[in-house]
This record gives C-alpha cells, sequence and structure tokens, in this order.
C-alpha cells in the first residue's frame, strides 16, 4: 500500500514522516526502511530503523529507483514498512514517470506500507499520482 504526503517545500512534510517512522518503530514488529538522497534525519530517526542514503548507489532515475527499492524487499523479509523522503530529489520532477513508477512498486509491495513525500500541492499532481492520496 502506498501513501503520499504532499506540500511545497517548507509545509511540513518531513516532520510528519519523522513522526510516523517514531510511531512504526514503537509499535512494529518488523523492520523499518527510511531512504532518503542525503542523511538529514540521522539524529531524527530511531536507531532501530535502517536509514539508506540513495546517493551513495547512483540512483538518479525512477528506474534504477525502482530496481533499489525491490532490492530492497527481497533482500529482507521481514521489511513491514519502507519511509521514502523527498522522491521527486531523486526521481525528478516526471509526474508520469512518477505514476508508473508508483505503479510498478504497489503490485510488488502489496503487503507493505510505504509512504513517500513529494514535494508538491495535490492540485498541480495528476490524476494518476492522486490516486495514491489518502
Amino acid at each position: 500500500m502506498i501513501k503520499l504526503i504532499t506540500g511545497k517545500r517548507g509545509s511540513g512534510k518531513t516532520k510528519i514522516l519523522v513522526d510516523m517512522i517514531k510511531d512504526a518503530a514503537s509499535s512494529t514488529t518488523g523492520s523499518i526502511v527510511c531512504i532518503e538522497k542525503s542523511m538529514q534525519l540521522t539524529y531524527d530517526i530511531p536507531y532501530s530503523v535502517r536509514l539508506v542514503d540513495v546517493d551513495g548507489y547512483q540512483i538518479d532515475n525512477y528506474d534504477k529507483f525502482y530496481g533499489f527499492i525491490t532490492g530492497t524487499i527481497a533482500s529482507n523479509y521481514d521489511i513491514s514498512e519502507i519511509f521514502v523522503d523527498g522522491i521527486l530529489k531523486i526521481g525528478g520532477r516526471n509526474y508520469e514517470e512518477l505514476a508508473k513508477l508508483f505503479d510498478k512498486i504497489n503490485e510488488v509491495a502489496k503487503d507493505l506500507m510505504i509512504v513517500f513525500t513529494v514535494s508538491e500541492d495535490n492540485e498541480n499532481l495528476p490524476d494518476s499520482v492522486k490516486k495514491y492520496l489518502q
């Protein structure tokens, strides 16, 4: 299941994400992964959460990110939740490609909760992305 946290830069998306990560870390029995394009959340999230910096893996488009996230899921069947901060920083502002990414991830990760922050207001997103808004 995919969930989106949307809003312009500076609107508090990352704080909401960090709060969700902390709640998940205190209540889940599975593994939690947080993916971002830097290590800015190092001191904000619990040590039990696996923090991954995509810059270390040369991920710069949605196809590479799809391979990365499916590989992460395949390598650890105990993962229950994945949090991705700043997906547009990772793959760019091509919203149709973003929608394709969400569709592909949704097919292979039906049993997982995957939360993305998207730095854009809802009204500027196409319907193909809006369908993942909760």
